[in-house]
């Protein structure tokens, strides 16, 4: 698709702000007013807008995304996103393990045991580390009370979380990148700890390289859209 606009604007809108182009309002994919709750937000998608050449690129839109899905998904049913998130917890990749004494394991122990204490200690639970790929349940309590943080999200965060778990296939990380202080690059880092390690051994695939880089900005841009959305 061309592009069929000159003027890119962010203006105040009932319940927070919105984009115009030449002046028109944005309407999401399914069709509702695309209002989000700050300003913040509204600025990083008019941005999106503007950085767009002659011809549209639709990948280029990470925040307009998360912003739809928010107001056209999650918005009218939270209980079923957070349905389809909380399952990353049970083969969450920080708790399934190399055989203790292979190299790898001591690097998984270095990188990902304080993410998992840290998330043990902020949630008051206990998570299940697991030897091997054979898959064990978390304690009951555990779900719970991920659940219930999940639960206090709003919608704009929890369509941030979705992307950020997903990217990570690990909900701990995903939870830890909407922290304000987090350190994004090292969660990336500790997420892509295998890939890594095998690099290391086997050397770099210029290609897979070129996908961690996008996926690596897509989960940065999920962390930033759920700080500006708070």
């Amino acid at each position: 698709m061309k592009r069929f606009y000159k003027q890119v604007t962010v203006e105040a809108a009932e319940g927070g702000f919105g984009v115009r182009l030449d002046g028109r309002a944005i309407k999401t994919v399914g069709g509702r007013p695309q209002v989000v709750p700050t300003r913040a937000v509204a600025e990083a998608m008019a941005a999106e807008w503007a950085a767009q050449g002659e011809e549209i690129d639709p990948a280029l839109f990470l925040y307009r995304d998360m912003a739809d899905y928010a107001i056209d998904v999650v918005a009218g049913a939270p209980a079923q996103v957070i349905a389809e998130i909380l399952p990353y917890a049970e083969t969450d990749t920080l708790c399934y393990r190399a055989e203790p004494d292979e190299a790898f394991a001591a690097r998984q122990r270095l990188i990902w045991e304080p993410l998992l204490t840290a998330a043990e200690a902020r949630l008051g639970v206990q998570f299940l580390r697991v030897t091997g790929i054979i898959h064990k349940a978390q304690p009951v309590e555990t779900l719970a009370a991920l659940r219930d943080e999940l639960e206090a999200l709003d919608a704009f965060q929890l369509a941030a979380l979705r992307n950020t778990t997903s990217l990570a296939a690990s909900l701990v990380i995903g939870l830890a990148a909407l922290q304000p202080v987090a350190d994004l690059d090292a969660l990336w880092d500790a997420a892509n700890l295998e890939e890594d390690w095998q690099a290391e051994l086997w050397g770099k695939d210029a290609e897979a390289m070129e996908r961690r880089e996008k996926r690596s900005a897509a989960f940065a841009a999920a962390a930033r859209f759920a700080g500006m959305a708070s």
